[in-house]
């Protein structure tokens, strides 16, 4: 009875203290038992972090479009349905908790606003990093990641970015002109990079290069896109498969290789790998 009160009265103080954070007390309660399992984990290495970090979400529930909540921007917490992105991006928060020694919730919703927005900080829709070759290298300034796509055998590709602007109705928080005006604003400096991409045609002789723990990020040939799947690279006899939140319900492995895995997919045209450095010097 005494610890039910005591972790009430945690949950409570929790919500009480963190006014720009959404989230339920299962949340709370998923984060703790990741806070334990963390505190036994023993990585040597990245790809050990994030093996062991990805592996703990499996069978989690895919839920679409969590963030797209409320009437303004919040830090959404959502451990119970992950989205491709959110899964991505909790496995990080809790790998930089791991990094830093850290066991707080507080602390952990820090870790997630650092890698969701720009520069680290929360201030309005625009600031979230939508397109995630723009994750990436925000991220990648932030010293998280490490855009390997070039090492990997990748090449430039020039190519608009611009979904959201020309597909504003698909966008409930774009009706206000203030944001929409910030996105297309985003997008021209989008334009001033262009994308690195692993062709899919050259995955497989480029494959033994590619890390478990690789952060994995689906190139599409759709108009104005960049990408429209992420997830993580795993090594299984020898072949690298994708660990992701999956449209087909849950966090899950492809049964079959990445190479195969991408071959059904008629939008695809390679992917784009980013490292993670957590535990780098």
């Amino acid at each position: 009875m005494k610890h039910t009160i005591s972790i009430l009265l945690l949950l409570f103080l929790v919500q009480f203290s963190l006014g720009q954070v959404k989230y339920t007390a299962k949340d709370s309660l998923v984060f703790l038992e990741k806070a334990k399992l963390i505190s036994t984990i023993e990585a040597g290495s990245n790809s050990e972090l994030i093996q062991q970090l990805g592996a703990s979400f499996l069978d989690t529930p895919y839920v679409e479009k969590t963030l797209e909540i409320g009437d303004t921007e919040q830090l959404v917490v959502n451990l119970q349905g992950l989205d491709c992105t959110t899964y991505v991006e909790n496995v990080m928060a809790f790998g930089l908790l791991h990094k830093n020694r850290q066991n707080n919730f507080e602390a952990f919703t820090e870790n997630l606003e650092t890698i969701r927005y720009r520069n680290g900080k929360l201030n309005g829709y625009p600031s979230r990093l939508h397109y995630f070759t723009d994750w990436i290298r925000n991220n990648e300034g932030k010293g998280l990641v490490r855009d390997v796509t070039s090492e990997l055998g990748g090449s430039e590709l020039a190519k608009p970015i611009d979904f959201m602007g020309t597909h504003r109705p698909l966008y409930p928080f774009l009706v206000d002109d203030k944001n929409y005006n910030a996105i297309l604003q985003v997008e021209e400096s989008l334009a001033q990079h262009a994308l690195c991409i692993l062709p899919q045609e050259k995955i497989e002789a480029n494959e033994d290069l590619i890390q478990t723990g690789d952060i994995i990020a689906l190139a599409t040939s759709i108009k104005g896109l960049d990408v429209t799947h992420t997830g993580f690279a795993v090594r299984k006899n020898g072949r690298i498969h994708l660990m992701h939140a999956s449209i087909q319900g849950s966090v899950r492995i492809t049964e079959v290789p990445l190479v195969d895995y991408l071959k059904k997919i008629k939008s695809n045209i390679g992917i784009i790998v980013a490292r993670p450095t957590l535990l780098s010097p």
